[in-house]
């Protein structure tokens, strides 16, 4: 028996599919735990059941439920599975049924699922990056409106110190906005939100073997080792270090035709938004404490022909290149040479 699951926010469309590829239900069940176990206990599933469905952002707590029941699920790459699903059963659109058809022909394009600790540390190092995200927006507002509205903010200190002192917001305060007041409100309620997952997080970090051995690595902290960690997940996936750099979109972009290859001028931005993310951050921050390491000189070299956002991508894929090697062979950045 072969089940493709259809995710969505409030239901999942669900197809079940015999071996032959006939079509044996195709229901809509509500998107919660108690309404799916009810629809396969109708099923009477057994040891021979696949199941497949699409990685969205829903998907982990059904997988968990499903696996409970030990089934054989499988989580289908989206993209990736749609160019099969295009060239094999000529359509664009994957409901449940295509699905189910698919994962029956051996055409699922499997992602990988991380177990329970590495999701749980992804949802925390994301979250934090949540409330960031928000409170930049809110400070970039606060700049906006002190700009359209000729206040002096004191932008070369934020400038200098990357963030919103405390000298910074009590003369922001003095304005009388009731706009940057409201803003300067929600950004210190974020301040805390920051600081108390910041604390769990380094917590964490300190107890994870991988994340202390990234920490080696000059301008890699607490957060962006644990970060790293929850992103690359189990290291051996990877058969080399340049796999690891395509997960993180850090790597030209190639068209070949007629045995011949070429390179993109810009990066593929595939696979984890996040560790493309941080390995910038931390290359930056490299550079600014390792200014004589290979690294900052392959930075440097680069960037005097390309400019400096090239060379920070270059580099960036360099530095996960020593990632993938700290952690495949758990040594220290020092050890590692």
């Amino acid at each position: 028996m072969f089940v493709g699951m259809d995710v969505h926010k409030s239901y999942l469309q669900v197809a079940v599919m015999d071996e032959k590829g006939k079509v044996l239900n195709n229901s809509r069940v509500d998107n919660d735990l108690a309404k799916v176990n009810e629809f396969f206990d109708s099923l009477h599933p057994n040891s021979k059941t696949k199941v497949v469905m699409e990685s969205s952002g829903m998907w982990y707590k059904i997988y968990e439920c499903l696996s409970k029941r030990h089934l054989d699920v499988r989580l289908s790459n989206p993209v990736k599975t749609r160019a099969i699903a295009s060239a094999k059963i000529k359509t664009d659109k994957l409901d449940a049924v295509k699905l189910a058809d698919l994962l029956r022909g051996g055409y699922i394009a499997e992602c990988y699922v991380p177990n329970k600790r590495i999701m749980g540390l992804r949802d925390i190092v994301r979250h934090r990056a949540a409330l960031v995200r928000m409170r930049t927006k809110l400070k970039n507002k606060v700049h906006g409106i002190t700009v359209m509205n000729g206040i002096d903010d004191d932008a070369s200190e934020v400038e200098r110190t990357g963030t919103f002192t405390k000298r910074h917001m009590d003369r922001l305060e003095e304005s009388d906005d009731y706009r940057i007041n409201g803003c300067l409100r929600v950004i210190k309620s974020l301040n805390n939100e920051v600081n108390t997952v910041s604390k769990k997080i380094l917590l964490l970090a300190k107890e994870d073997e991988i994340a202390k051995l990234l920490m080696t690595i000059p301008g890699v902290g607490y957060y962006s080792a644990l970060l790293i960690v929850s992103e690359v997940g189990e290291i051996n996936r990877f058969p080399d270090s340049y796999h690891l750099c395509s997960y993180a979109g850090l790597v030209p972009s190639t068209h070949s035709s007629g045995g011949v290859t070429r390179y993109g001028s810009s990066i593929t931005k595939a696979g984890s938004k996040y560790l493309r993310w941080i390995m910038l951050e931390c290359v930056h921050a490299h550079i600014r404490s390792e200014k004589n390491s290979n690294i900052a000189q392959f930075y440097f070299r680069i960037a005097r022909k390309k400019g400096n956002s090239k060379a920070a991508v270059a580099a960036a894929a360099k530095l996960l290149k020593v990632v993938y090697w700290i952690m495949k062979e758990r040594r220290t950045y020092e050890r590692l040479g």
